[in-house]
């Protein structure tokens, strides 16, 4: 193909809240990138704005919607921040094992790539099949449900409006990110500030103003899973650390930066989702906070601003959470259209169509909206989120293996970074995911079962797929954005 003969729509693809990642090109629904393009990056980011970076790709909807589950799963408000704090643990050392993958392998496409260069393209796939039908919609459909329940809450509409508004919120934010990245980029940017707003005004006038007994108070309710479900669900609240090692190549020193822009960033997030914890437990029972659910960080605020001032800081978590749901929308497609444009998915002509007008991925991105919607009308927002957590967090203790295979592999090598204290972090990153997904496995066989039969449908898709493009002869020549 001649490319300089075509026409070329710029675009932009934006992480989970909206941070740039890379500049591409669309070309009559192919898209072109060069991987091996870190040598063309400029490198000017420094620790603070690195630290910035981590902070606003974590930050989104788990902190105000997660607190009550935590307490029920554990049984009590000690062992609550004991998961939060190993919630932390477990994703600072896969943040830091991570970004060593990222900078060994300079190439767009996260995980999908990671797995697909060190294990083959067998895994690759799969991470991306998974990724595109439970990871991704199962992520849209809870964050939609929460916003949903958040507001009839707010408003005082029945809570049967709760999936209506929050597939109406899917919709709306379906349609904006198919006119064109920028129009969501827009929506990120605002609620990018927006979110951090409830997060200090709960944690600082929490501690300073409450008075209720924050350690050693139960739940109130029987212990619904452990330690085990209690930490999954913290880590609904810390996911999006993956794409923290995706500015490693424009690091004025990646070396000794993106460890201490990773161990501050996430140290950050943990602290203040400590704090506000603390906040919620000063002002509310843990009984309270657990029969709330996702309202008790808004009635709270409530306790602490008066009626006015808690609507007002409501209305800040659903800015909050709509940002955080426009991130995924904005994203996500970007999966299964790269799938597509490889030929590894059904349809896959059609998914990777690209827009001619607005230079977007349409297709691929009402097939995720589809699928999140179908998960919303037959489940709940903290089910959705503890399967789509669970799920991956299985390729991800695959990626933290894959440190100690390509360091044998490639024995010699430089390395622009390394995993500090090797080979204790990944270890720390790998056990700990581990007893996630194990315990999931023991205390919720049901969904975990499911999850785990529809990524193993992945492996014959993959065969048939696999054999149609042989036998066809067809070629692609594409690289993939993700």
């Amino acid at each position: 193909m001649n490319l300089t003969k075509n026409k070329f729509i710029k675009k932009v693809c934006y992480d989970t809240e909206g941070v740039l990642i890379k500049h591409t090109h669309v070309c009559q629904g192919w898209t072109f990138m060069d991987y091996n393009t870190e040598g063309q990056l400029k490198k000017d980011i420094g620790l603070f704005v690195a630290m910035s970076i981590v902070i606003g790709t974590v930050i989104g909807s788990g902190i105000f919607m997660k607190p009550g589950k935590v307490i029920a799963a554990s049984g009590s408000s000690t062992m609550a921040m004991w998961a939060w704090i190993l919630g932390g643990i477990i994703t600072i050392a896969g943040g830091l094992t991570v970004a060593e993958l990222s900078t060994k392998i300079p190439k767009t496409g996260g995980l999908y790539v990671y797995l697909e260069e060190t294990y083959g393209k067998v895994w690759g796939f799969l991470s991306g099949w998974v990724q595109t039908v439970i990871y991704g919609p199962a992520i849209i459909g809870a964050l939609g449900l929460y916003f949903g329940s958040l507001l009839v809450n707010v408003f005082g509409l029945s809570i049967e409006w709760k999936a209506a508004v929050g597939i109406a919120a899917v919709v709306f934010l379906g349609a904006v990110n198919s006119l064109g990245t920028k129009y969501g980029g827009a929506v990120q940017s605002i609620a990018t500030i927006a979110k951090l707003i409830p997060i200090a005004l709960i944690a600082v006038f929490g501690v300073l103003k409450g008075n209720g007994q924050i350690l050693n108070v139960s739940s109130g309710v029987p212990v619904s899973g452990g330690m085990g479900e209690a930490i999954l669900s913290t880590l609904w609240a810390y996911d999006g650390w993956m794409l923290v090692g995706f500015v490693a190549g424009e690091m004025k020193n990646p070396k000794k930066l993106l460890p201490k822009a990773i161990i501050g960033g996430l140290s950050i997030v943990t602290v203040a989702y400590l704090l506000v914890n603390v906040a919620l437990l000063h002002v509310l029972p843990a009984s309270k906070i657990v029969a709330l659910g996702e309202n008790a960080a808004g009635t709270a605020a409530s306790v602490l601003f008066g009626t006015i001032g808690g609507k007002l800081i409501s209305v800040g978590i659903l800015i909050s959470i709509f940002g955080c749901l426009n991130g995924k929308i904005l994203t996500f497609p970007r999966v299964p259209y790269a799938m597509a444009e490889r030929g590894q998915l059904p349809a896959a002509k059609l998914l990777a169509k690209v827009h001619p007008q607005f230079g977007t991925p349409v297709n691929s991105t009402i097939l995720q909206m589809a699928i999140a919607i179908f998960m919303m009308l037959v489940s709940n927002p903290d089910r959705l989120s503890d399967l789509a957590i669970f799920v991956v967090y299985i390729f991800y203790i695959q990626a933290f293996i894959a440190v100690f295979i390509l360091r044998r592999r490639d024995a010699g090598s430089a390395r622009s970074y390394s995993v500090p204290f090797y080979p204790f972090i990944p270890l720390i990153a790998i056990v700990g995911s581990a007893f996630i997904v194990i315990s999931t496995i023991f205390t919720n066989p049901k969904d975990s079962l499911l999850a785990i039969v529809i990524a193993l449908i992945g492996l014959p898709l993959y065969a048939v797929l696999n054999r149609r493009g042989k036998d066809t002869g067809t070629k692609r020549t594409t690289q993939h954005l993700l």
